[in-house]
Parts: structure tokens; sequence; C-alpha cells
């Protein structure tokens, strides 16, 4: 079913201030619903876990329902479900806990198409461990990742593959289920990196073959809170330090300090928000989500093509990229203009881009502009409508 944009727009304060927020590639902005339930968290009081009172059983069950929300959106079992900060945050936290059993001469592979955060945890943690990193092409220009390389950068040393689900500038959207499938017949552990892919398509981490499926809920209307989910049985198998006097159970063992209570409860309002994008979607929430991702996957697809088609057409512009499957990212240089003048001029006419690598390091190095300013990235999400292209079709026109 087509989105109904007016009443999703309605539903985020932010958007009344006039700026076309084409910036969702690095951020999105929140419903009403999520900064209420962020809200009441505060105004109801709260208090630490496992206390005898009223407010620390609220705290308790605030938690469960994150867990619930995070693993119904991507298909995981909330068992498996560990918060932190962010996802950099957690990716470090994971690569410091499985690479304690690396040893010289274990191979990992990365990916050149991937952001930062999913390759240099893992290089630091083979450097320490002595271990070799080998790395997954992107075939330019087009910005593919085959899966068939994999085949010769694997072996019975390969102790982990890290490939993203989505790049975060060229929107490619790699083979993850036939990277992962070779990954698990070489007997290695599959890490992806799910930020940029999560807010645009249904996610189902078991058909992606993910052992560890890493998300952001600010990517996707939520608050700052990320998560790297897996099966419980498989984070029972590994070692995290933590203090001594914190629990030693799955999944909180593999979580410092004090829980985010009330972005927690941003993080399930905005899961109810995505599962009811699709107002004639049936069944539970999982049901639900899926149908309404579905539905923001066609309306940005349809926006994204006006934006390539729009781009396209005019001079000077050079877009970055050409995959068969992609999010809804378009990634393009301007002539006589370096991207962060090219941002500064949307900005003056209230749309909001963002300019240079944004963190997909090896992969701009690899198209020779990391050292030159980079690109411009315009990121659409599921509130983003047909005048907010336009308003950026016709800012960069002024341009050239």
């Amino acid at each position: 079913m087509a989105l109904d944009l007016v009443s999703i727009r309605a539903a985020y304060p932010a958007l009344r201030d006039g700026y076309a927020y084409l910036d969702g590639a690095a951020g999105t902005q929140v419903p009403e619903s999520v900064i209420e339930a962020i809200s009441a968290v505060y105004r109801g009081g709260i208090g630490n876990e496992g206390g005898a009172f009223p407010a620390s059983d609220r705290s308790a069950a605030i938690v469960a329902a994150g867990r619930q929300a995070f693993a119904d959106l991507v298909g995981g079992d909330p068992r498996g479900v560990v918060v932190g900060p962010n996802m950099t945050t957690l990716t470090y936290r994971f690569a410091y806990t499985l690479s304690r059993t690396w040893r010289p001469g274990d191979e990992i592979v990365l990916s050149r198409l991937d952001h930062d955060a999913n390759v240099r945890p893992w290089v630091q943690a083979a450097e320490r461990a002595g271990a070799t990193v080998r790395w997954a092409e992107v075939d330019l220009p087009a910005g593919e990742l085959p899966a068939e390389q994999y085949d010769a950068l694997l072996s019975d040393r390969t102790r982990l593959v890290a490939v993203t689900a989505a790049s975060n500038v060229l929107g490619t959207m790699p083979d993850v289920a036939a990277i992962t499938k070779r990954a698990h017949e070489a007997g290695a552990l599959a890490y992806v990196d799910g930020v940029h892919a999560t807010p645009h398509t249904p996610i189902d981490i078991a058909s992606l073959g993910a052992d560890f499926y890493a998300t952001s809920a600010y990517k996707w209307s939520g608050p700052h809170l990320g998560t790297v989910v897996a099966a419980p049985e498989l984070l029972e198998t590994l070692q995290p330090d933590k203090l001594a006097s914190a629990p030693s159970d799955v999944p909180v063992r593999f979580e410092t300090g004090t829980a985010a209570f009330a972005d927690l409860a941003g993080v399930a309002a905005a899961v109810d928000h995505l599962a009811g994008l699709d107002p004639d979607a049936q069944g539970d929430r999982r049901q639900r989500l899926l149908a309404s991702m579905s539905a923001v996957e066609a309306h940005e697809q349809a926006e994204l093509a006006h934006l390539l088609e729009g781009l396209a057409a005019l001079p000077g512009v050079r877009l970055i990229g050409a995959p068969r499957r992609r999010t809804a990212t378009a990634y393009f240089t301007v002539d006589g203009y370096t991207p962060r003048a090219v941002a500064e001029h949307l900005a003056s006419r209230k749309v909001n881009v963002w300019s240079g690598h944004n963190y997909a390091w090896e992969l701009t190095a690899a198209l020779g502009i990391r050292d030159h300013g980079g690109a411009v990235r315009a990121g659409l999400v599921h509130y983003n409508d047909r005048s907010d292209v336009e308003r950026l079709l016709t800012a960069v026109s002024e341009l050239v």
C-alpha cells in the first residue's frame, strides 16, 4: 500500500521548520510518539533494575520491551539483543571479545564497501591477535561487492567475515546471504552491519545468514541507541570483560553500566511507529513491520528514481556508483564546487545534506575522492516526499 505521507510527516515535529531533511543517512528525526514515550518514563519515575520498589519494576519492564522491539524489527530473539550507545561502540566490544580466541595465522575478511565502524574495530583487533586481514574489493565504477570473490578469500583459517547490508554512501545492497553462506561453509562467523539497510527495507537476520546483526535506532526514527542481535546460544559461548559484580547471564553480560531506560522506551515507540506506517497491515508487530517496511521501500525507490533522473539531467553533476540494488541514497559531485560548498548552498535553500567521506573510509579512497572532499550525499527516508526531492534538484540546478 502507498504511504500516507501527509499523516506521516505530520507526526514529526521537526519537519515543521521548513527544511527538507535529506540527511537521513546520518540520522533521522523522531515522531511525537517517540518523544512522548521518552518523556513519560521520566515523568513516571524509574529506578535501577533489581530493586524492591515499583519504579525498579517499571525499568525492568522497559528493558524487556525494548529488547523485544529490537528483535521484532530484525527477526531476532530478544534473549540475544545486546544494547549499547551505538553500533560503533558495540562493534568494538564484540571485536575485542571475539578476537581473544584468534591466533597468529588466523584470518578475517573485511569489505572496502563498509562504513569504517565495521572495518577499523576488526583491523585493530586482528593486529593485536596477529591475525591476517583479507579484503573484498568493490567493483568500480558500479559500486558492487561481488559475492563470488569470497571463494578465493576464505580458507579454513578464516574466523570472521564482516560485511555491510548496505553502503552508507552508494546505497549498494550486496548479496549478503550469498556471502554469509560462503563464510559459514568455511567455518567462519558473519558480522553484518545493518545500520544503513534497516531503515529502508524489511530485515530478517535468518535469511541474511547473520550471526551478529548490528543496527542503530537513530537511523530509523528512534533515539541514540544501538544493538547487536545474535542467537543467545552463540552469545553464551563468548566471555566479554565485565565487572565482577555485574550479571553473568546473556545478553546482560555484554552491556556495561546502567541501561538507558528512557531511550529504550523510545526504541519500542519507534518500532511501533514503523509497524504502523502501512495502516492496512495485519497480524502481530513483526508481520506489520514486514508489510510497512515493504511499503517504505517502494515509496523510497520511487523518489530515488526521480532524484537520480533529475541529477543525471543536470550538466556538471556526476553521480557516483550505479549498483543494481540500492537504498534511497545518492552520492554526487558538482563541477566547479567542492562538496562542502554544494552542501552549504543547499543549506541556504533549506535543504539538509551531508558532504565528505561519511566514514566510508576505504570506499572513498578506492574511488579517489576521500582526500578531495568526498562527495555530496542525499539520503531519503520514509518521511521524505516529492517536494523534498524537487527542492534539492532546484537548489543544485542553481549551481550548474
